[in-house]
């Protein structure tokens, strides 16, 4: 894909994503959340986290996190309602995280980015080890959550 490549950003940080980055955090009824967790080969690897990665020249961020996901964990992203975001911008470079609802718990299975995937119950979530950047972001999304 064309957005596949290295990025060093304003802040001097070192990024996957040539033009940014876009991930799903998609909240289920329970209220539970889809988390993957990250190949260890993959950058922040053996962490969770949720789906996304690299956006695409002409990808909107909505686009790259829908494709990613579906891409990632094999999840009928046409049953998704997206209802926000949340843009980490660091300049020249940044990731957003799209915020989505379904109504409930729909089938998904790891593909080969991901060593598992599964609907964490929502307290559970600070239980994982967190991919660095969704852990620092964390508290300011579970509040944004629709269903939290």
């Amino acid at each position: 894909m064309d957005g596949d490549g290295w990025r060093r950003c304003d802040l001097g940080h070192r990024h996957w994503g040539r033009y940014g980055a876009a991930g799903l955090l998609v909240v289920a009824p329970g209220p539970q959340v889809l988390m993957q967790h990250r190949a260890p080969w993959s950058h922040g690897g053996d962490t969770w986290g949720v789906p996304g990665g690299a956006r695409g020249w002409a990808e909107s961020a909505v686009e790259a996190a829908l494709r990613e996901t579906a891409e990632e964990t094999a999840l009928d992203v046409a049953r998704v309602r997206v209802v926000g975001r949340h843009v980490d911008d660091h300049g020249s470079w940044s990731y957003v995280t799209v915020l989505a609802e379904v109504d409930a718990a729909l089938p998904v299975e790891p593909e080969r980015e991901s060593v598992d995937v599964r609907w964490v119950p929502l307290p559970e979530v600070d239980l994982l080890p967190l991919h660095h950047g969704f852990a620092a972001t964390w508290p300011l999304l579970r509040p944004r959550l629709p269903a939290a």
